[in-house]
């Protein structure tokens, strides 16, 4: 039997949509299905390129992200997903990820083909029980082709559903997103995630940000908390900062990123935490192509980041887990004393904002409201004693350590 290797995730970027969302950021295209088989032709060649350098590893997760993945089709997924089966060292149970949208998703049958070829996680892009509002955000679904793609997904036995909702929408009052929370846990999905919407620049809806009517940040506050009260009440429990699961139901392939574990990225603007390096593609369809095609440049970012250097990372996403931090490891991987900290989170905790328990400094619901300032104060204090550290360096004082 051939010994498991270190876990490794691959995340598989499909860019095609139907039509682009007018919040949306990421790297997707629409009106280009014509280059949909070139494209899967490409990340075929790509995997299979790339398995070699992960032949130390062991696959336990793989995520189909995007773009519209499910817009793909059966056939040119099950070719991606047979590639990665093929060349890689797929644990028997890794968890496979495909996010959909609900209306190319209703059909069970195209579900049942894709459960059988190892796709054994369904994300459903809800975003809205209400029609009015999908149409207001540019989603080409509505909410009863929600209810079908549950429902398909159900009878093709795939028994692992995440729904994505978005709380913050133009013109959304609370009662609003109250019936949009309470109508996705009507579908009983295993997992939940709850984003509160943002507004990026370069985005249509950015353009006409000011005529909006969108949620100011106190209206939107109140929406997260009531939400991780709700849920909770409901069975969900809260592991990130916006995402909810029943228990063992977490996505293990999103929590590679918030632990520092490795995975692999495929596909224009996919990102990769892959044997001490951090790098990207471009953003660029074409380019992806024939750069595989021809071994032209990819790579938009490209850095090597040695273990003792990230204790940065660990600081920012740990703190968005409700996990969060423990000293103990911190020293462990570091070789630093985690009491550079102390003296902030303690501040922290005098304001309802973290918790120290079970040996773990955690933020609260209200911390994660203020995560981006927390992180910036534990920044800081990171920063101070390096300074510290470097001044007591220079004036030759090695008993630094034993502070």
């Amino acid at each position: 039997m051939r010994p498991a290797g270190k876990p490794l995730g691959l995340y598989i970027h499909i860019p095609f949509c139907k039509s682009k969302c007018v919040y949306c950021d990421f790297y997707s295209l629409a009106g280009n299905e014509g280059r949909m088989d070139d494209y899967t032709d490409a990340l075929c060649a790509h995997l299979t390129e790339t398995a070699p350098f992960a032949a130390g590893h062991t696959v336990d997760t793989v995520y189909f992200g995007g773009g519209t993945p499910s817009y793909l089709g059966e056939k040119r997924l099950v070719k991606i997903l047979k590639t990665v089966q093929k060349k890689y060292h797929v644990s028997k149970d890794a968890e496979v990820t495909l996010e959909a949208n609900p209306d190319s998703a209703g059909d069970w049958k195209y579900l049942k083909a894709l459960r059988k070829a190892g796709v054994n996680r369904l994300s459903l892009g809800m975003q809205s029980a209400s029609d009015e509002e999908l149409r207001a955000i540019g989603r080409v679904h509505i909410m009863a082709q929600v209810r079908a793609a549950v429902e398909a997904a159900r009878k093709a036995k795939i028994d692992n559903l995440s729904l994505d909702l978005i709380y913050g929408l133009p013109g959304q009052t609370m009662a609003r997103w109250q019936e949009n929370l309470t109508a996705a846990v009507d579908l009983a999905p295993e997992h939940l995630s709850c984003y509160g919407l943002k507004v990026e620049e370069g985005t249509p809806l950015y353009a006409r940000r000011d005529s909006a009517d969108l949620p100011g940040d106190e209206e939107q506050a109140d929406m997260y908390l009531w939400t991780v009260d709700y849920l909770a009440r409901h069975g969900y429990r809260q592991y990130e900062i916006s995402n909810f699961a029943r228990p063992g139901r977490e996505s293990r392939h999103n929590l590679k990123y918030w632990t520092l574990g490795e995975y692999a990225g495929f596909g224009p603007g996919a990102h990769s935490d892959f044997g001490g390096v951090r790098y990207a593609y471009e953003k660029d369809l074409t380019g992806y192509i024939r750069g595989v095609r021809e071994g032209t440049p990819m790579l938009s970012e490209n850095d090597t980041i040695p273990d003792m250097d990230r204790d940065t990372e660990w600081v920012m996403l740990g703190l968005r887990t409700v996990c969060g931090l423990d000293p103990a490891d911190y020293e462990r991987r570091f070789r630093r004393r985690f009491t550079c900290f102390l003296p902030f989170l303690k501040e922290c905790e005098k304001a309802g904002y973290a918790v120290f328990e079970d040996g773990r400094w955690r933020l609260t619901p209200t911390g994660f409201l203020v995560s981006n300032q927390i992180i910036g104060g534990m920044l800081d204090a990171m920063a101070a004693e390096k300074q510290r550290r470097a001044d007591a360096a220079a004036r030759g004082d090695f008993r630094i350590h034993l502070d």
